[in-house]
């Protein structure tokens, strides 16, 4: 037989269901109890048993000793014989007692209850010795034995026999064998009692145990399918008649207000009624199994409520991912690389869904999208969305595209990732470019006059130079070399000139582009002041420059840059010819024009002393065809474009004014990072 470790034991109780701890744990605790109680009643009631009987012998025997001593005296042996016998065959005393028998004085047998000859040697088997008071000892009689029990027959101090009672040892066993077979019968009777009651007990705990591991085991297999009717103990309670489960606009008073306690009334919802009949707000009485039971209930129509409502959010955002009108990129923040694209990402740039995902992301912009990548990765992510207008990408091919874009961090499928948003508006900027070209060729009517005045002054002196040279070739006469020399500088200069002034008006009358470059900002407020410096000294205008030397350039285009500044100047004279028509007299103005640095920013101010403007024409002024002139002398689109196009280079635009005294505009720029 091969015994078990303590380990070996532990293991294999370990291994066990908690059905079969609980059963065994109890029935073995109660077993133990049990054999301990029956080994110390055992030894109690035997010994209790087995010292009355004895008590009983040496009664008998002191009973016998005490009437059976006057018979001695008078050597009446019939009637010591006959007492023997009546104390032997009394009652049930005939099963108890197996002999009795009187030794004399000298220990001759005086009379005994044998119905054979007196067995040989059993008057020397139990001796009892002077002074003892009685002598018990077992005495083997062949095929049985005896407790043979041996009291003094006094007379006086002088002792004149003694009896001999034997207690039957088999009836003794016999006795002990049936209070051991009750006890036993007892304590058996109450171990398959325990038996019953225990394996019971670990039925009823371990029941919903295992219903609950049951469930558990379906929730980690993700089926939140199945029914409730197990975890509902029995009890009428349908989750179908909630009227959440179905209706996921429809909160769940005891999750989603809770903090609003009885105050359920809320925005006119209804179906008050069934939440509060609703089994979230009670629980059955019972134990701590049966409470057990409705806490899991509880959470997992909770999960199976808050699961529905994700299945339906996460259906409702893919539906808006794919059929949104934008085209929206997710793109991981671990390596840059497009993880996710919705179908107008193909349309837009004309790639695969299968070619986006896994490329990177510089692809399809390589120089707008560096800035947005260091963005992520130098900083972990912005705290909200960046916005990039009017950036350049590229489609299949290499045609590019101006796409405004919005990136916005976000975690996708448990990584960081970042959602791009991007809208086509190629076609806007091309509106834009239209608008300013138009713009840009009503300039040039308006500046036709003072052009003609500019051009023309070189021309006359052209003329004037080249007629010179011709009367002087009409008249003979020889002009001294210097001063031939002279007028040849001289019509070169005006030639220079004009080409200048064309080449400036050619420059503003182009169409201007988007690609940005590193532009010196002093350049484009030359250009401009080419072209209007002579028309606006016709005017009585003057322009006091003040350009700052070396100042960091920004990233912008020249020509557009150009219409700013060509419509600010153009606003100053206007300005200064309202004041004139206000205070009705033609005093010498002066625009002054600043650039300088201001910390990382490069600004332009362009001041003037016209009429000012109020609060309220200062708070529409960038507004589209917002204008304060008279109909048809103005669109009222000059500072709304001049406005846009500082907004694509990052700008911004400050207004200082005050009515009757002038208005500043003060135009700031980034600067461009040192390479």
């Amino acid at each position: 037989m091969r015994f078990f470790s303590k380990q070996e034991l532990v293991e294999r109780f370990s291994g066990l269901t908690l059905k079969n701890k609980i059963f065994f744990s109890t029935l073995g605790v109660i077993l133990i109890i049990s054999a301990i109680i029956a080994l110390l009643a055992r030894w109690i009631l035997v010994s209790s048993l087995t010292k009355e009987l004895e008590l009983r012998g040496v009664a008998i025997a002191y009973s016998i000793a005490e009437r059976g001593g006057g018979y001695i005296l008078d050597k009446d042996y019939p009637k010591l014989l006959s007492l023997a016998f009546e104390e032997a065959k009394l009652r049930e005393r005939q099963h108890l007692i197996t002999y009795i028998y009187i030794l004399g004085k000298d220990g001759e047998v005086l009379c005994h209850t044998f119905t054979k000859p007196f067995p040989k040697g059993l008057d020397l088997a139990n001796p009892i010795k002077e002074g003892e008071i009685k002598s018990v000892r077992r005495i083997d009689l062949g095929k049985t034995s005896a407790y043979d029990i041996a009291v003094p027959i006094k007379e006086g101090l002088y002792r004149i026999g003694t009896v001999h009672v034997g207690l039957n040892k088999i009836h003794i066993d016999q006795l002990v064998s049936t209070l051991r077979f009750t006890f036993l019968g007892f304590i058996s009777f109450v171990v398959v009692i325990i038996f019953v009651i225990s394996h019971r007990l670990a039925k009823y705990i371990t029941q919903p145990v295992s219903t609950l591991t049951r469930v558990s085991d379906e929730l980690s297999r993700g089926n939140f399918d199945f029914s409730l009717d197990l975890l509902t103990g029995g009890t009428d309670w349908n989750a179908s008649n909630c009227p959440a489960y179905y209706n996921t606009d429809f909160p769940c008073w005891h999750f989603d207000l809770s903090t609003y306690g009885d105050n359920r009334d809320v925005d006119g919802q209804a179906n008050l009624q069934q939440c509060r009949d609703c089994h979230f707000y009670y629980k059955r009485e019972g134990d701590e199994v049966v409470q057990l039971a409705d806490s899991f209930r509880n959470m997992v129509w909770s999960i199976k409520l808050y699961r529905r409502k994700l299945r339906e959010s996460e259906e409702k955002y893919k539906s808006l991912f794919d059929s949104g009108p934008d085209p929206v990129l997710v793109v991981s923040c671990d390596d840059f690389t497009i993880i996710d694209a919705n179908p107008r990402v193909t349309e837009l740039y004309g790639y695969s869904r299968k070619e986006l995902i896994g490329e990177d992301f510089l692809r399809l912009g390589p120089e707008a999208n560096e800035e947005c990548i260091t963005a992520f990765a130098e900083y972990g992510g912005p705290s909200g969305c960046i916005y990039y207008p009017k950036i350049i990408h590229y489609r299949k091919g290499g045609s590019p595209v101006y796409v405004n874009m919005h990136a916005c961090p976000i975690t996708y499928r448990s990584q960081p990732s970042m959602i791009v948003a991007v809208n086509d508006v190629t076609e806007i900027i091309e509106k834009d470019a239209q608008l300013v070209q138009a713009a840009k060729m009503k300039s040039l009517g308006e500046m036709s006059a003072g052009v003609a005045h500019e051009v023309n002054q070189p021309l006359n002196a052209i003329k004037m130079g080249s007629e010179y040279l011709a009367l002087m070739a009409e008249q003979g006469r020889d002009l001294p070399a210097a001063q031939l020399e002279e007028v040849a500088k001289e019509v070169s200069n005006q030639v220079d000139r004009a080409a200048e002034i064309i080449s400036a008006l050619r420059a503003f009358g182009r169409k201007s582009g988007f690609k940005t470059d590193k532009v010196d900002i002093n350049a484009p407020v030359n250009g401009v002041l080419r072209l209007v410096t002579k028309q606006f000294e016709l005017q009585n205008i003057f322009i006091r420059l003040n350009l700052g030397e070396g100042l960091p350039k920004v990233v912008a285009e020249d020509n557009r840059l150009q219409q700013v500044f060509f419509n600010l100047v153009n606003n100053a004279r206007d300005a200064i010819a309202e004041k004139r028509d206000n205070l009705g007299v033609d005093s010498e103005d002066f625009i002054n024009i600043d650039t300088y640095e201001n910390g990382e920013l490069v600004c332009v101010r362009v001041s003037d002393t016209g009429a000012g403007i109020t609060d309220e024409v200062r708070n529409k002024i960038f507004e589209p065809f917002f204008s304060t002139k008279e109909v048809g002398y103005g669109m009222g689109l000059g500072l709304a474009i001049t406005y846009g196009i500082v907004r694509d280079y990052k700008g911004s635009i400050d207004i200082e004014s005050e009515p009757g005294k002038g208005t500043s505009f003060i135009i700031s720029f980034p600067a461009a990072p040192v390479e």
